[in-house]
């Protein structure tokens, strides 16, 4: 498969997961606002914070590893893909160790909530740890999908899953609202026997088909979907096996930096489980661009960089139409990922108090709500850049390296520890973002500083794309001090006439940026045009 067929794949897997995550966050959105009215704010921090992240914290360990290093190095056809299954299939018993573990820590080593106010917590860990555990079933069939290409069964597997779990809660929290736990423990077990389910039945119909013998899929029966050995080779690829225990050990770094604001909040009880669900409301609003824009583009061009680039190989051995391919995305992900990052930075600090009022009352719009999101809005700038910047570092990487960077990773995840204490001692929630700041601007300076060296003596410097148009910048720059003003003028307390005259503003505003961004980022605009938006290709084609 070539880089442009590679790219075309991946852009058409970014732009569909993009629509997902935007489907996941409204409905998500919704589903919040909805159980606000019915459900106490402690019960949604037991739930956001401690639940979810047992089922993060065991999802990611047991599988993150094996899906980069899977996914590492050539297309799909160029694996071995009987040893690569053998491989994928190791998550499932290391997820039921890590949930042994997990769930003694959860239950036994954690403050247990209040029975009275809370109850049932000890089998909703038991529920979610088994909820995790079951997703890992569909691990080896979700790789064979990413590798392949099959973007539609992501979208249609995962929508499907979600609506069954919003549906589901919705149901029993109206019905029955005084099962608590029970509640959100059945809904995440169903969103993840659907997502097995979607991905079972999928190849079972594929395997075997006339479309799977006309693309030359690697795999023929049902059968090959299981452990087994291939004929004269080991069991597993130690390759690939050595590439996983590297990016394993890399994996606790990363989760901690990923999720460290809720490990500190679960395990040094800095917060009380009512403000850490207000907390997380503002995080879960604040990230929700950066989850379904961002993360889309990170996971999906990912897939691209490790195809088209050769891990561990400087530019001048490679193939050099390929390597510039790969930089010109770069560039324009980067400029991509900037702009966005400086739309949300700019307009997040004059609308987020107008938001949390809407959103959740004066629940959320007093106190520190209106500040955390403030300060979210210019976190998800750094998150952008960085997202960007590792997709395409990780890609590039040797295994040497990538070792390497673990000591990096573990000196960033003792320091946002420390900071995320300190900070969060001293400025109560908003410490957490201020942490994550830090130590995300160092993850980036080393990103940066790698691709710059990986580029040094080629004609591509796809860092250029961080710096958007002057023009722009002013554009933006005018925009901040005309909503900010037209915040203190119009917003919030004086009706909602006033409160429509200070959304036109920022409409107007905006819309003035946009037209900005069209007329001085033509590269940009036409590799969104050709690249992001399936539509515009088809056109094209």
């Amino acid at each position: 498969m070539s880089s442009q067929d590679v790219l075309k794949n991946a852009s058409t897997l970014a732009s569909y997961s993009v629509l997902l995550q935007v489907m996941f966050r409204v409905l998500t959105f919704l589903l919040n606002a909805f159980t606000l009215r019915f459900v106490s704010k402690e019960l949604i921090g037991v739930v956001n914070v401690r639940l979810t992240l047992l089922y993060s914290t065991l999802v990611f360990l047991s599988r993150e590893a094996f899906r980069r290093a899977c996914l590492s190095g050539g297309s799909g056809t160029s694996h071995n893909w009987r040893q690569v299954i053998n491989l994928l299939w190791l998550t499932l018993p290391l997820g039921v160790v890590w949930a042994s573990l997990l769930v003694c820590v959860w239950l036994w080593l954690l403050e247990v909530p209040d029975p009275k106010a809370i109850p049932h917590y000890g089998p909703a860990v038991g529920i979610f740890a088994l909820a995790a555990v079951q997703e890992l079933l569909a691990e080896p069939l979700w790789v064979l999908a990413q590798a392949h290409m099959f973007v539609r069964l992501k979208v249609v597997a995962e929508s499907l899953a979600m609506i069954a779990k919003c549906v589901l809660t919705v149901v029993l929290v109206v019905s029955f609202p005084e099962q608590g736990l029970y509640i959100f423990s059945a809904a995440q077990l169903v969103y993840t026997g659907f997502l097995v389910l979607c991905y079972a039945v999928f190849f079972l119909r594929f395997l075997g088909s006339e479309e799977a013998n006309k693309n030359c899929f690697p795999l023929y029966h049902v059968r090959d979907l299981l452990p087994r050995r291939a004929e004269g080779k080991p069991l597993i690829d130690w390759t690939l096996a050595r590439l996983t225990w590297s990016f394993f050990k890399q994996s606790f770094l990363k989760q901690i930096l990923t999720e460290g604001e809720r490990y500190v909040m679960t395990f040094l009880n800095v917060l009380s489980f009512g403000d850490q669900g207000i907390y997380d409301i503002v995080n879960n609003l604040g990230s929700m661009v950066a989850r379904f824009i961002f993360l889309p583009i990170e996971e999906s061009f990912y897939v691209f960089f490790a195809k088209v680039l050769e891990r561990g190989r400087s530019v001048k051995n490679q193939i050099q139409e390929e390597v510039g391919v790969a930089a010109e995305v770069l560039e324009c992900l980067l400029k991509l990922v900037v702009v966005i990052g400086l739309i949300i930075t700019v307009f997040g600090y004059a609308y987020s108090h107008l938001a949390l009022d809407i959103y959740g009352g004066s629940l959320l719009s007093s106190g520190t709500g209106p500040t955390l999101l403030r300060c979210y809005s210019s976190y998800v700038l750094l998150l952008a850049v960085n997202g960007v910047t590792e997709c395409f570092v990780f890609a590039a990487m040797s295994q040497k390296e990538v070792d390497q960077y673990n000591l990096v990773m573990l000196g960033l995840s003792v320091s946002f520890l420390f900071l995320s204490y300190m900070l969060t001692w001293w400025a109560g929630s908003v410490g957490f973002i201020l942490a994550n700041c830090l130590n995300m601007g160092l993850r980036i300076l080393h990103s940066l500083v790698y691709i710059h060296h990986y580029f040094q003596f080629s004609p591509w410097k796809p860092l250029r794309g961080l710096l958007p148009s002057p023009v722009l910048l002013l554009a933006l720059a005018l925009s901040a001090v005309v909503t900010a003003l037209s915040e203190g003028i119009f917003c919030c307390d004086s009706g909602w006439l006033l409160r429509l005259v200070h959304i036109s503003v920022g409409g107007v505003c905006l819309l003035c940026v946009l037209v900005t961004v069209l007329l001085t980022e033509t590269q940009l605009v036409q590799f969104v045009r050709t690249q992001l938006l399936p539509q515009y290709r088809k056109k094209r084609t």
